[in-house]
Order: C-alpha cells, then sequence, then structure tokens
C-alpha cells in the first residue's frame, strides 16, 4: 500500500494503517531465547496498545506538553512508548541506553522529565540508573532488567485506549534528542512535528519505499539518524520493522528479517567484511568473482549468508567510510550509498544517489535541503529537517543558526560541479604542529581505517613536528595478538603506515602508529554511543605517551 499523503504529522501516518492495513504486520521482537521466542505485532495491535499507555499517561494529569523520557535499547516498546507520549500530548526525551550515571543525571534533569520509560538494557544499567534521580515515576517495558517498577504489560491491561488523542500542531516540539557528546555537555535538540513528518516523507519519496518494504532496527533509536530513517520512515511508508535481540545473534536476526532497506555504519560494513575473508582469503575470493561461470553464485552465496541478499537500497552513515569498501561491496552487487547529516537536521541532509557515486563524496542534498559554502570553508546546510533550537539555550542556537535558517555544520567542505559534498575536515578539530602547519585528522583517519587490522584510529599531534595515529586492533588483530601473532601484525602496520604517509602532504606525514592497549567502546568513555570516537578523551589518555613515543623513532610502538 501507498502512505497517506495528505498527512499532517506521524501520529497521522499511525492512525492512517492501524484503520487501513489493521492486520499487516508492524514488528517482529525476539523475547529471547531466539527464533523459538518471537512476538509480532499488527497495526491494529500496536496502535491499540499505544492508545492504552496514552490513556494511563494523560491518567497522571501532567502539565500540556510534559517532558517523559524513554531508555531502552530499540524495541516494540520503543516505538509504542513514542507514540504513547505523543497521543497524550506530551513531549519524548531519548536517553541513550549506554550511557555514564552522570549524563543519565544531566539529561533527565536538563530536560525536566516527569517520568522514565525503563526498557531493554544491558548490564550497564546497574551504574546508569544511579544517575537517576529519587523519586522520578518509571515504568518498565516486559524486556527490561529485573526491577520493582510499574509494568508496562499491567497498565496496558487495565486501561481501555485512548480514543480522542492530543492534536499535535506541525510547529510544536514533538522530541528533544540530546546530542551523543563527543564535545562537552550534550545539547538538547528540539524537533517539530512538522520537520519529523517531513523528513519521513522526503525519504520515502527518494528510495520509493512503500509497505511491502522490511528494516532491521538496531543502530539506537535514542539517535537522529535510526530515529528518522526507521522509526519516522516506518510511520510514513508503513513498512514492516524487525528488531535485533542481542549482538550474538545479529546474523540470525538478520536473516529473520531479510531486510530490503539496511542502513549501517562504517565499524559493521568493516566487520561483515572481515568475516567473509575469514571464511575466505580476498585473494581467492577475488580469483572466483573473476570467473564468469562462478561469480554469479559467490556473490549470491555471501549476500545470502550475510541475510543481504534481499537489499535493495543499503547506506552507511555516522563516519566516513573507506572507498576501497564501497567499491568491494559494489563487486557483490551491492551498491552502498553514503549519507551525511547530523542531530541538528534530524539527519536529512545528504545521499549519494545510484549512479552517481563519486569516491570521498558523501552525495547530493536530499529533496528539501539547500546546501552552500561559506567564506571561511564551513558547511552551511538548510533543511526540512532544521532543529527550532537548542532546549534551553537561546545564544548557543543563535550561534549555531544564521539569520537565513542556514545550520552551521562546523564541518569543512567542498561542492563538485554536480553538487556532490566532500567532507575535508572538523573546523573545530584541525590542529597546528610545532612547523606552524594546519593538519586535519578526519581524512587521515579515514585512510588509517582502510584496514582489516583497524578498527578505530585518531590523530594528534598538536605542538609536535608531526601528527601521529593511534589505532585500536579489530577484533581478528587482537585475536592475532594472543596467538603470538605481534611480529607479523606489526610488520603489516608498518605497510599501511607507509602507504598512507605516501598518499599525504609532507606536513601531514604521521611520525608512527602507536597501538592502543585499550578496547575503545561507549561504556568506557573512548566513544559515544554511535560509536564516534571522543576526540578529546582519546588524547587526553595517549597524550602522556606521546614524548616516550616519538623518542622510539619507530614507525610502529605499542602502548605499554
Amino acid at each position: 500500500m501507498k502512505p497517506m499523503t495528505d498527512s499532517k504529522n506521524l501520529l497521522e501516518c499511525a492512525y492512517y494503517w492501524e484503520k487501513n492495513a489493521p492486520d499487516q504486520m508492524y514488528f517482529t521482537q525476539p523475547m529471547g531465547g531466539g527464533d523459538a521466542n518471537v512476538k509480532t505485532w499488527t497495526w491494529r495491535q500496536a496502535i491499540l496498545e499505544a492508545r492504552r499507555m496514552a490513556a494511563y499517561l494523560k491518567s497522571l494529569d501532567f502539565p500540556e506538553r510534559s517532558h517523559i523520557a524513554i531508555c531502552s535499547k530499540n524495541c516494540a516498546h520503543w516505538v509504542m512508548a513514542d507514540l504513547a507520549i505523543w497521543m497524550a500530548g506530551h513531549v519524548s526525551i531519548p536517553i541513550f541506553p549506554t550511557l555514564t550515571a552522570d549524563i543519565v543525571q544531566y539529561t533527565i534533569e536538563h530536560s525536566e522529565s516527569k517520568l522514565l520509560f525503563v526498557g531493554k538494557l544491558d548490564p550497564i544499567w546497574d551504574d546508569m540508573k544511579k544517575g537517576v534521580p529519587d523519586g522520578l515515576q518509571m515504568i518498565a517495558f516486559p524486556l527490561a532488567p529485573d526491577n520493582d517498577h510499574e509494568q508496562w504489560d499491567d497498565i496496558v491491561a487495565k486501561h481501555e485506549p485512548l480514543t480522542e488523542p492530543a492534536e499535535r500542531s506541525p510547529d510544536e516540539v514533538s522530541t528533544i534528542i540530546y546530542t551523543s557528546g563527543s564535545t562537552g555537555k550534550p545539547k538538547g535538540v528540539m524537533l517539530s512535528f512538522g520537520s519529523m513528518h517531513q523528513c519521513a516523507k522526503g525519504v520515502t519519496e527518494f528510495l520509493n519505499t512503500n509497505s511491502d518494504d522490511r528494516v532491521l532496527s538496531y543502530l539506537p533509536m535514542s539517535h537522529a539518524f535510526e530515529r528518522w530513517v526507521v522509526e519516522a520512515h516506518s510511520f510514513y511508508a508503513g513498512f514492516l520493522m524487525y528488531f535485533v535481540e542481542c549482538l550474538d545473534t545479529f546474523i540470525q536476526d538478520l536473516q529473520r528479517a531479510r531486510p530490503t532497506l539496511f542502513i549501517s555504519v562504517p565499524r559493521l560494513w568493516l566487520k561483515f567484511q572481515l568475516g567473509v575473508f575469514k571464511k575466505m582469503p580476498p585473494e581467492k575470493l577475488n580469483k572466483l568473482l573473476k570467473i564468469p561461470i562462478l561469480k554469479g553464485i559467490v556473490k549470491k552465496k555471501i549476500l545470502t549468508q550475510l541475510g543481504l541478499n534481499h537489499v535493495r537500497f543499503a547506506g552507511s552513515g555516522s563516519a566516513p567510510i573507506p572507498k576501497e569498501v564501497i567499491e568491494w561491496y559494489r563487486n557483490l552487487g551491492l551498491e552502498l550509498l553514503e549519507g551525511y547529516g547530523m542531530t541538528e537536521n534530524f539527519s536529512y541532509s545528504h545521499i549519494t544517489k545510484p549512479g552517481e557515486v563519486r569516491a570521498g563524496y558523501v552525495g547530493s542534498p536530499v529533496p528539501g535541503v539547500q546546501q552552500k559554502i561559506s567564506e571561511q570553508g564551513e558547511i552551511l546546510v538548510k533543511s526540512i529537517g532544521t532543529m527550532m533550537g537548542y532546549y534551553k539555550m537561546p545564544e548557543k542556537t543563535k550561534e549555531d543558526l544564521t539569520e537565513d535558517g542556514f545550520l552551521k555544520t562546523g564541518d569543512l567542505g567542498e561542492i563538485d560541479e554536480k553538487g556532490r559534498l566532500k567532507i575535508t575536515g572538523r573546523a573545530k578539530e584541525i590542529f597546528k604542529t610545532s612547523k606552524g602547519k594546519y593538519v586535519a585528522p578526519a581524512p587521515i583517519e579515514n585512510l588509517l581505517s582502510n584496514h582489516p587490522r583497524v578498527e578505530a584510529c585518531c590523530v594528534s599531534g598538536t605542538g609536535y613536528p608531526q601528527p601521529y595515529g593511534v589505532v585500536m586492533l579489530s577484533e581478528d588483530a587482537r585475536e592475532g595478538l594472543e596467538r603470538g601473532e605481534k611480529s607479523a601484525i606489526e610488520s603489516e602496520l608498518e605497510e599501511h603506515f607507509k602507504t598512507v604517509n605516501s598518499s599525504l602532504p609532507h606536513h601531514e606525514h604521521l611520525a608512527f602508529l602507536a597501538v592502543a592497549k585499550t578496547e575503545w567502546l561507549p561504556d568506557n568513555g573512548f566513544l559515544t554511543p554511535t560509536m564516534k570516537i571522543k576526540r578529546a578523551t582519546l588524547e587526553d589518555a595517549y597524550g602522556a605517551f606521546a614524548d616516550d613515543w616519538y623518542s622510539q623513532k619507530k614507525p610502529v610502538v605499542w602502548e605499554k
């Protein structure tokens, strides 16, 4: 079925599917235990639960447009809670499911949230919940850790559905998404019902999606990217959402979903590639792909094993992805398209168009987006998804938005003759060496990441003659160290170091690569919840070793 084109907000879209496709499947949720315990919801069932929860929220007599928080990994109840909050006339406040207690406390207190939905969470919740203010009312999803809170199922069973949900106008706040906090404390990005709806409509028309499509939801729904391209998109287009059970069952969940749309981040695309290489070395695979009678069979087998054989649109976002990885997937018959966006514009900004991919470029503006480069070289974007402003931060809002409504992205870039955008660096990340030369770390990090032994990296070197790189080894390389393969891994990294330097201007040549001993994770503060590096944290952690590393005068050094 085609979506309702005359809707004015996402709630109206949900009601449309409730009325016109009530028995069509909407959610498929593993409840623990693999394929033997999977629950499904039709549109009628999903909206009914949301209406019942909305009735309870209304009964609490919170002031209109109160803020209600959701802390959970992606699951069916996350989406139903979001709908219920809107139906009851309130504003949803997503909280990343992997935060420190102090950021949890800051988010809840800064947003003045009246209630917290607690959902599917890892053991880290034991530490996170220390940041929940005393006395805050909490409601637990069925997949929540052990607790003594009010239970979702009990509330739903006791309340009749809300038959007259609140009217929500396009220009009022629908949600406040707190940025992932790669620099300083998170900022609350206020998005309107109108912008969320227009972005969902835009992506539906751009990708020509409809209710026959399928998607696997696993990137954090508390982040703008997944919230737009999966949740909001599903409300408008009406497609089926599958959820993952856990990391260990990811491939199994992917094979169950057989998605037609699949969006991921560079780290996962690289992990998929490494998983294929473990079963079939690159040299052997390349030979098989050159044999006409075999290449079609090999491609289909690999994509089927990954659960991607039905994908008609594959995307990558959140960070740059090496062009070699894009080319590798294209050789398998999967055109991997990049996207670019920010929380501040609901990620609705740029996507590479099929047939117009240019290596190193993140694509062209999607419908409803304007772009330009400032005199200082900064990318400015005006989008139908642009935020209303930062919550309680009028001065910061004024600083980040131009008078004519363009968002100052903080990224430096170039636009080619076809309007395609290239990110050349991050304005605030550029640093100066002791020779007085400026270095943009992001493009160098993109080059360093293009190696199977490297999972993540950070380039630094403020005040030193030349920059240097710190790399976190891939899982495969870490396993190799345990098998006593340190010498071979060091040799591979040294060759990669030389290759990267040969492509850089002399003032950007890396003095060395340092191999980090600690795995970088959101849990230990080295990565944001969306898997971006926290540059300041990494520089603080490794800066103290820099003098010793430089003194070794070796291409590859190891953290002791």
